[in-house]
């Protein structure tokens, strides 16, 4: 029996006359997540993109396991299809209910004629396909209410459509459709989660590391290669990780600055190699993983020491999210994991016992100018490289 995905559009339906290049983004990405797994035709009617397997080899599984992480797709259902009949419906509800609502006790069915043509209303289409569901599958029984499991029949275009049930796509806009942004991404947990949720509204992520060799181990950065191959998953099956040492800025901030001042001095030497990243790398924005209080150098008073060191706009989307709801994104989205590993990173080097937490400007830019500050932004963007990381790829520590 043919299936087919129906993948559901979300806020492309807003778009107007501009709709056209948000549906050609979302085309863009599903094929690249179908040329893994065989051979699909995929094309777009009615607000909806259509995943047709060309042949038996087409992972179908597959496919609809990476369809799940495209963004701009509220829903997904796998369908089977069918001729535009009620004949040719009711034979596939009976070929494929038994598996289907085996197990289920209540049903109901919903019907949507979008092709007008068709001789029966939407009610008396599912009528008949409900009197054929319990044809198929002995002792279970109508719920229009509170069903278990909702069978909907869609009749389309070209075809009819038969299926149990969406999964739940997505959301948000194609990556791609709202620009370029530079993550700053350490190996916890919040800041691959700031990057999947600023890829969720259709910015295509790069992204910057800070690392502290030999104080920080080459695991602590296979760590982060991990991490930026996870939230590639959702970014274009892509992650372009820009890696940068701070070594020798922080060896210079012990010997010269008082310890206090330590993270938000390194802090603001972050932000402006992040920013001179930025802009090379044709980045608008720099988005961070910070939520508010969360930790001394994510105070509103410490965000705004640092922030002065950007150009461009600073994107903190879980600013407002407690710990919990990090976590449960992390969890979701198959960062957390990882992110708990024991590897230590530039951050938890010569950590002050007690960081200021409403510091005044000036005292830290009275600390700051012990230091050259140009001449050690320019010798650590200077010795910068790049990693690009794919999904499914190994990961070579350089």
């Amino acid at each position: 029996m043919k299936e087919v995905l129906l993948c559901k559009y979300g806020e492309i339906i807003l778009k107007g006359a501009n709709r056209r290049y948000f549906e050609d983004l979302l085309l863009r990405q599903l094929k690249r997540k179908a040329s893994v797994h065989g051979q699909f035709n995929i094309h777009k009617a009615q607000s909806t993109v259509y995943v047709e397997p060309l042949d038996q080899g087409a992972d179908m599984d597959g496919m609809l396991a990476d369809a799940c992480k495209v963004f701009g797709i509220i829903s997904i259902a796998r369908a089977a299809v069918c001729e535009k009949n009620m004949e040719s419906i009711c034979q596939t509800i009976r070929a494929v209910a038994p598996a289907a609502l085996r197990g289920v006790r209540t049903f109901k069915v919903e019907a949507k004629r979008s092709d007008k043509r068709f001789p029966l209303d939407s009610m008396e289409i599912a009528a008949e396909a409900g009197a054929a569901v319990l044809e198929s599958v002995p002792g279970i029984r109508v719920d229009v209410h509170h069903p278990e499991v909702t069978v909907r029949v869609e009749v389309r275009e070209y075809a009819a459509y038969v299926h149990a049930g969406c999964i739940k796509g997505a959301g948000g806009m194609p990556v791609g459709s709202n620009g370029r942004g530079l993550l700053l991404l350490s190996g916890g947990i919040d800041s691959p989660v700031a990057g999947y949720m600023m890829a969720k509204r259709g910015m295509t992520m790069e992204a910057i590391h800070f690392e502290s060799a030999p104080y920080t181990s080459p695991m602590a950065l296979e760590k982060v290669l991990r991490l930026a191959r996870l939230v590639a998953e959702y970014n274009n099956d892509e992650m372009i990780v820009h890696v940068v040492s701070l070594t020798h800025i922080q060896e210079e901030l012990v010997r010269n600055c008082e310890e206090d001042y330590f993270t938000l001095l390194l802090r603001r030497y972050m932000m402006s190699i992040a920013d001179r990243c930025a802009t090379m790398c044709h980045c608008e924005a720099l988005v961070t993983g910070e939520s508010l209080g969360q930790v001394a150098s994510q105070t509103a008073e410490a965000i705004a020491v640092t922030d002065p060191l950007a150009s461009r706009p600073v994107f903190r989307p879980a600013i407002g999210l407690d710990k919990e709801e990090i976590v449960e994104i992390a969890r979701r989205i198959g960062t957390f994991d990882t992110s708990i590993e024991p590897y230590e990173d530039c951050c938890t080097v010569f950590t002050p016992r007690h960081p200021r937490t409403r510091p005044e400007l000036s005292k830290v830019l009275a600390q700051e100018e012990k230091l050259d500050f140009s001449a050690l932004v320019d010798e650590a963007v200077a010795g910068m490289y790049r990693v690009v990381v794919h999904p499914g790829q190994e990961i070579l520590v350089p």
